[in-house]
């Protein structure tokens, strides 16, 4: 008997992914003249490793291939420089410039945050997307309903309390900025009376799951914690906030640089699930966070070994003897990816 397939998870979804070289002397010239030019004082967010290149976007392009052929289009969002390898007439692909889609008066930009919040500006994105940063790559095979299910984004709805992070003041201004944003427009026990399955689904990791119970205690919002990986998100949840928003967006997208008063496109995930538009389900399974460091044997050994369905190798420790990682890290990708991709020129 052929099972019956619901229309909505038939809806195209696209993939979009930002990316920088941050070694192109045009870009490092741009953004020099606009540091200078906010001045030094400017509470930023201006981290060397938040711009250099790992030399491994190719191997984003494999996993995509090969494991999630059924993706509509890639909309590769970019300053104006794309990799040389890189076949820009592979017909799923679309090459996005900053100035396409990013409104004038928030240009040059070199704050991810602007850039994120005019995703739904890009021309023929479709309304279900994945957001991928640079660093997360998928291992093993996915399917559409690991991330859309009904129409709605799969994700999970956990509570953690905004911690204060010596190594980057300026995220931890931005995730309290994110929460009390959210607490504006929800009431945190209406919500939990509203959508209680949302918060104590018995799918959810066990630890996740305590901090939801333990947040009953506490009458207002004290954070969130968004899984760090694809982000299942709809263009009309970005239409949504920029209506609800207008002038904190528009000011947010006025800083060039990540800023302490910066809000975060994590607002939209956390949005869409306290609006009750997301399917609850453990989506931490999906990605394995990693941190860079001088010991990565659990991380090549993930790679080379396919053992997750994806992963995310963030570059947050400065100290690392950064070459040596890279060639760790390359070499476990190539083994576990050693085919060209048709997203690589010959």
């Amino acid at each position: 008997m052929r099972k019956k397939v619901n229309r909505r998870e038939k809806e195209p979804i696209d993939f979009v992914i930002t990316w920088v070289d941050g070694n192109d002397p045009k870009w490092q010239e741009e953004k020099d003249k606009t540091l200078i030019a906010q001045g030094l004082g400017v509470h930023i967010d201006g981290r060397k490793e938040r711009y250099r290149d790992w030399d491994n976007l190719q191997y984003w392009f494999r996993g995509v291939e090969k494991y999630a052929p059924w993706v509509r289009k890639i909309h590769f969002v970019t300053w104006g420089h794309v990799p040389e390898w890189l076949n820009v007439d592979h017909p799923k692909l679309h090459i996005v410039k900053h100035e396409d889609f990013v409104p004038k008066e928030f240009l040059p930009t070199f704050n991810s945050h602007t850039i994120e919040w005019n995703f739904h500006r890009i021309e023929g994105l479709s309304e279900h997307f994945l957001y991928f940063n640079d660093d997360m790559f998928l291992l093993n095979k996915v399917k559409p309903t690991h991330f859309f299910k009904h129409g709605k984004p799969v994700d999970m709805l956990a509570l953690q309390p905004v911690v204060a992070n010596k190594d980057n003041e300026v995220m931890s201004y931005i995730y309290l900025n994110n929460a009390i944003l959210l607490a504006k427009h929800f009431d945190k026990y209406e919500n939990m009376k509203k959508q209680p399955g949302a918060y104590f689904h018995v799918g959810y990791p066990l630890k996740y799951y305590c901090y939801n119970v333990m947040e009953m205690a506490f009458p207002r919002f004290t954070g969130f914690y968004t899984v760090h990986g694809p982000s299942p998100l709809k263009k009309s949840t970005y239409e949504t906030l920029w209506q609800a928003e207008p002038e904190l967006l528009r000011k947010v997208c006025s800083h060039p640089f990540r800023h302490k008063e910066d809000v975060s496109q994590y607002v939209i995930r956390e949005w869409q699930k306290l609006s009750g538009d997301f399917v609850n389900k453990n989506s931490y399974w999906l990605c394995k966070y990693f941190d860079v460091s001088d010991h990565n044997k659990k991380l090549i050994q993930t790679i080379s070994r396919h053992r997750k369905k994806s992963i995310c190798v963030n570059d947050s420790n400065h100290g690392i003897d950064f070459e040596k990682a890279k060639a760790e890290i390359n070499a476990a990708f190539t083994e576990g990816f050693p085919e060209r991709s048709a997203f690589e020129c010959e």
